[in-house]
């Protein structure tokens, strides 16, 4: 699977080496984070030995949207039975660089207003946003008019 570590600027070097002798593959540095391949054994080592990452995160979508309408629809769209139920809580983390998306809070808002409509839609009943221990911790990244959703590994800081 994909996973992507993020860190501070200067550090890739550093983090891509830490994955390397734990066994990752196909490893690419990126603005602080690098990508690179391996299983749910390398994301727990990872987690737990790794020293210059802020988290590990896996991507589950990557789509372009313009505004916060196709942000919203291509997020409902995404197969969430495959990450969670609706007794599942869930926390969004969003980080933003884009002219059309300038608060990654209302980033986050609108997200979670797809996930809580896609299992109305499918349960008449919604899931909860626990800001503190949630069950399921998502990302959002968008760059331009690139998002990438992704599962954070990492949880609570």
């Amino acid at each position: 699977m994909q996973i992507i570590g993020k860190t501070y600027k200067g550090l890739e070097d550093i983090l891509a080496k830490e994955i390397q002798d734990l066994g990752g593959k196909n490893i690419e540095i990126g603005r602080r984070a690098i990508s690179f391949e391996g299983n749910k054994t390398l994301l727990y080592k990872a987690n737990l030995c790794c020293r210059t990452a802020t988290r590990f995160l896996m991507p589950i979508a990557s789509f372009s949207a313009k505004n916060a309408d196709e942000l919203y629809e291509q997020t409902k769209k995404i197969d969430w039975t495959q990450y969670m139920n609706v007794k599942t809580t869930f926390l969004i983390d969003s980080t933003v660089y884009s002219e059309s998306f300038t608060h990654s809070q209302f980033v986050s808002y609108r997200v979670k207003d797809a996930i809580v409509d896609y299992w109305m839609e499918r349960t008449n009943q919604r899931p909860s946003v626990k800001l503190e221990g949630a069950d399921l911790y998502l990302n959002v990244h968008i760059a331009g008019d690139r998002v990438t959703l992704s599962l954070d590994s990492s949880g609570e800081s």
